[in-house]
């Protein structure tokens, strides 16, 4: 008689296993899945330790790949807002700073946190007058400055390893560069790129945007396949020039009969490959989910509802307030000045209202419930 209740298991080798009832043995189990372990880049309790952040690496992920940059860009511009708040003392010391000399107080703090979010590290220099007076803020390149900790992981320098115009390296004491190291974890000394998290997927992203090129590609212009009547490399490399002209020109190209014994084009037929359109949407998708912001806000997410991209919106402007306190609380204790961004729009006290209304507890006009009924 059969016995039901064991369900039996296998791993991808076909190894069986003992029946379900037994799972809390996990050793009964193969490793079908495993990630690299990861070391925090932190003090050695030895020697001085530095780092150096990769930025050509992740500056050409930023140039290359357009939605890193719509998100990196779009997170930035959200952050700073809609210009800042201080008082009038303080916004009179900020109207004075011009950076590399047309710039902004704004527009430079939009540009190192863009920095930041690009590579992990952004760096200013503090430029302060005889009598420590903020005079200007000047935006240095990420990939060129190395961040000092002794020991013991405190911070004692920074140091410019490459310098237009200069020999050699350039010391910086702490309390005159305004550091952003964004998304430090642990004891790191340095901050995380955002691109480092979605970096597998932007390559998946690349390969299938780069296939399906090649599928269009295929049915604008198939490949000819020419069959001739010899072997003769110079013969061939000659008519090979003579019909790659012809193409480019657009024109006819006339042979001898007995050059060409036959022609074939190789195209690609209809629905003979998968759709790659649904996976890179799917790719884009999670890409924006990892970095926190919704496709509404990027302005394509042709899937979502009004109330459901009421609650995105919301979920993206606690991640936005959040990236404000952070950069306001680094602009107090690094450059000494207090100031508070502005989040453009936000839609807490609609939502609010909405929900009283589901309630009951506000009544559209001209809908009052009659007292003497």
């Amino acid at each position: 008689m059969a016995q039901f209740g064991v369900a039996q298991i296998t791993n991808k080798s076909g190894v069986d296993f003992k029946d379900t009832r037994q799972y809390g043995d996990t050793s009964k189990f193969s490793d079908l899945f495993s990630v690299d372990t990861k070391e925090t880049d932190g003090p050695t309790g030895l020697n001085d330790v530095t780092y150096q952040s990769d930025w050509t690496k992740w500056h050409g992920y930023y140039r290359s790949i357009d939605i890193l940059a719509a998100i990196t860009d779009t997170k930035a511009r959200w952050t700073v807002g809609d210009s800042f708040e201080a008082d009038k003392k303080t916004k009179e010391k900020l109207l004075k700073i011009k950076g590399f000399g047309k710039d902004t107080f704004n527009s430079i703090i939009y540009n190192q946190l863009r920095t930041a979010l690009i590579c992990g590290d952004s760096y200013s220099e503090i430029i302060r007058d005889k009598a420590g007076r903020l005079v200007n803020l000047k935006l240095l390149n990420s990939g060129s400055i190395k961040i000092v900790v002794d020991e013991f992981g405190i911070l004692k320098e920074y140091v410019q390893t490459a310098q237009v115009g200069t020999k050699g390296e350039i010391n910086f004491q702490k309390k005159d560069i305004f550091h952003l190291p964004y998304n430090r974890i642990a004891d790191e000394i340095h901050g995380v790129s955002d691109y480092e998290k979605v970096e597998d997927l932007v390559k998946k992203l690349k390969e299938l945007i780069g296939d399906y090129s090649t599928i269009i590609h295929r049915y604008v212009k198939p490949l000819t396949m020419w069959k001739v009547k010899t072997d003769d490399a110079t013969e061939i490399s000659n008519f090979r020039s003579q019909v790659d002209n012809a193409w480019k020109q657009s024109e006819n190209l006339i042979v001898p009969d007995e050059t060409v014994v036959g022609v074939e084009r190789v195209s690609v037929p209809q629905y003979s490959t998968l759709d790659p359109l649904p996976f890179i949407a799917s790719i884009k998708q999670d890409i924006t989910k990892a970095l926190g912001v919704p496709e509404v806000i990027l302005g394509w997410g042709g899937d979502t509802t009004e109330a459901s991209s009421k609650i995105l919106y919301l979920a993206f402007e606690q991640m936005v307030k959040f990236h404000q306190k952070w950069l306001e609380e680094q602009i107090k204790e690094q450059i000494g000045i207090d100031v508070q961004f502005n989040f453009p729009a936000s839609i807490e006290p609609n939502l609010q209202t909405d929900t009283k209304k589901d309630r009951g507890q506000i009544q559209p006009k001209g809908m009052e419930a009659n007292k003497d009924e």
